[in-house]
């Protein structure tokens, strides 16, 4: 098949940084069997393509994306025509794939991160947060020939705006992340923690760190891997030596992954602390390895819940500081959690999703 892949971005050329892993890995699996031609809308600011990971990235740039990307797509079809459009998250992305199907008369999959349909006043993030955002997935969910989302939470926010949701996580490279089994503690040891995340106001790392600062009151020896771009101009650090954690946490900034990936094998805990998430993807990284994760009640973590992860109410710092003691106090417990949750990683890998998406194509060939 030939399949036009709408993204906001993840797929930079250097294919370490700006990326995102787990839909690389999805590309370079599709792109075995099928023409896979990916429409970046904002990778770089100015226009270019490039071939990555056995497909060809179109990059828009800044300018007039949504129509150019548009344009670009349909004279792509042009010269060979697409069997289908695919967008990889909603918002531009489905509404120009939705579009340029309705357009060419072929069938078209828009794949949900779930932000499209968050409305987080608070932190002034979400694309439902106005009546123009809101129209937009509607029309986008409902007129899309399949619709997809990594996990239970985002597909009742999908079946709430009156759309149907088909369950597809975008599982692990297990190439990248080859198969540990979990690791006991020493007993004694410092605790080593990892948060693997952007530091800004949608993973919530205020919660995180007032739950450590709790966890070091009540005599749990602890140290922090912070892994993450910092967006917020030093708050976070600043909040950390506020709180007495400058000595426990250490900030590694943003990593490429084969950095990141010892990190968290050597880590004994993951900790997660989002407001919103679909996925998140470093809790199946994390899993792959053996380490298990405690976190919020968002995306795979509340379908984990209570056997392959803890999980807290969002915002609740008391309650996550109490979860991450318990498992550092309970060994058994963690491993168990660890097990699970890599069994779980292990069932819905990259090569999993690619084949889930594979039939979900083979499904709706041909259908106008």
């Amino acid at each position: 098949m030939r399949i036009a892949l709408i993204v906001p971005g993840g797929v930079d050329r250097s294919a370490e940084y700006r990326i995102i892993p787990a839909l690389l890995a999805l590309i370079e699996r599709l792109a075995r069997a099928h023409d896979v031609q990916v429409i970046a809308l904002s990778q770089e600011r100015t226009p270019g393509d490039w071939p990555l990971a056995g497909a060809h990235v179109h990059n828009i740039g800044a300018r007039h994306t949504r129509r150019r990307a548009l344009q670009t797509l349909l004279g792509l079809h042009r010269r060979a025509p697409f069997d289908l459009t695919q967008a990889i998250w909603s918002g531009w992305c489905g509404l120009i794939a939705v579009g340029a199907s309705r357009l060419l008369g072929i069938p078209s999959l828009v794949h949900v991160a779930g932000g499209e349909l968050m409305d987080l006043p608070a932190i002034a993030f979400g694309g439902s947060r106005n009546w123009r955002g809101r129209l937009r997935e509607r029309l986008t969910l409902r007129s899309a020939t399949r619709v997809t989302a990594a996990s239970a939470p985002i597909i009742a926010s999908i079946a709430a705006l009156g759309a149907r949701a088909q369950r597809v996580p975008l599982g692990v490279d297990r190439t990248a992340w080859p198969d540990r089994p979990p690791r006991p503690r020493n007993p004694g040891t410092i605790a080593r923690l990892i948060h693997v995340a952007s530091l800004n106001r949608v993973k919530d790392q205020p919660t995180l760190l007032r739950a450590l600062a709790l966890l070091g009151q009540r005599g749990v020896e602890f140290q922090l891997d912070l892994v993450g771009e910092d967006t917020l101009g030093g708050q976070i650090e600043a909040l950390a030596a506020q709180l007495g954690l400058s000595s426990r946490v250490v900030f590694h900034g943003f990593l490429p992954q084969r950095q990141v990936r010892p990190l968290i094998e050597a880590a004994d805990l993951m900790v997660i602390s989002s407001r919103h998430e679909a996925g998140p993807i470093v809790a199946l990284e994390a899993a792959a390895v053996g380490v298990p994760t405690v976190g919020t009640t968002v995306g795979h973590l509340a379908e984990w819940a209570p056997h392959a992860a803890l999980a807290v109410p969002v915002g609740d710092a008391e309650a996550l500081a109490e979860a991450v003691g318990r498992v550092l106090r309970d060994e058994p417990l963690r491993l168990r959690l660890a097990q699970e949750a890599q069994q779980r990683a292990w069932r819905e890998d990259a090569d999993w999703t690619a084949r889930r998406f594979e039939a979900l194509y083979a499904e709706v060939a041909g259908t106008p």
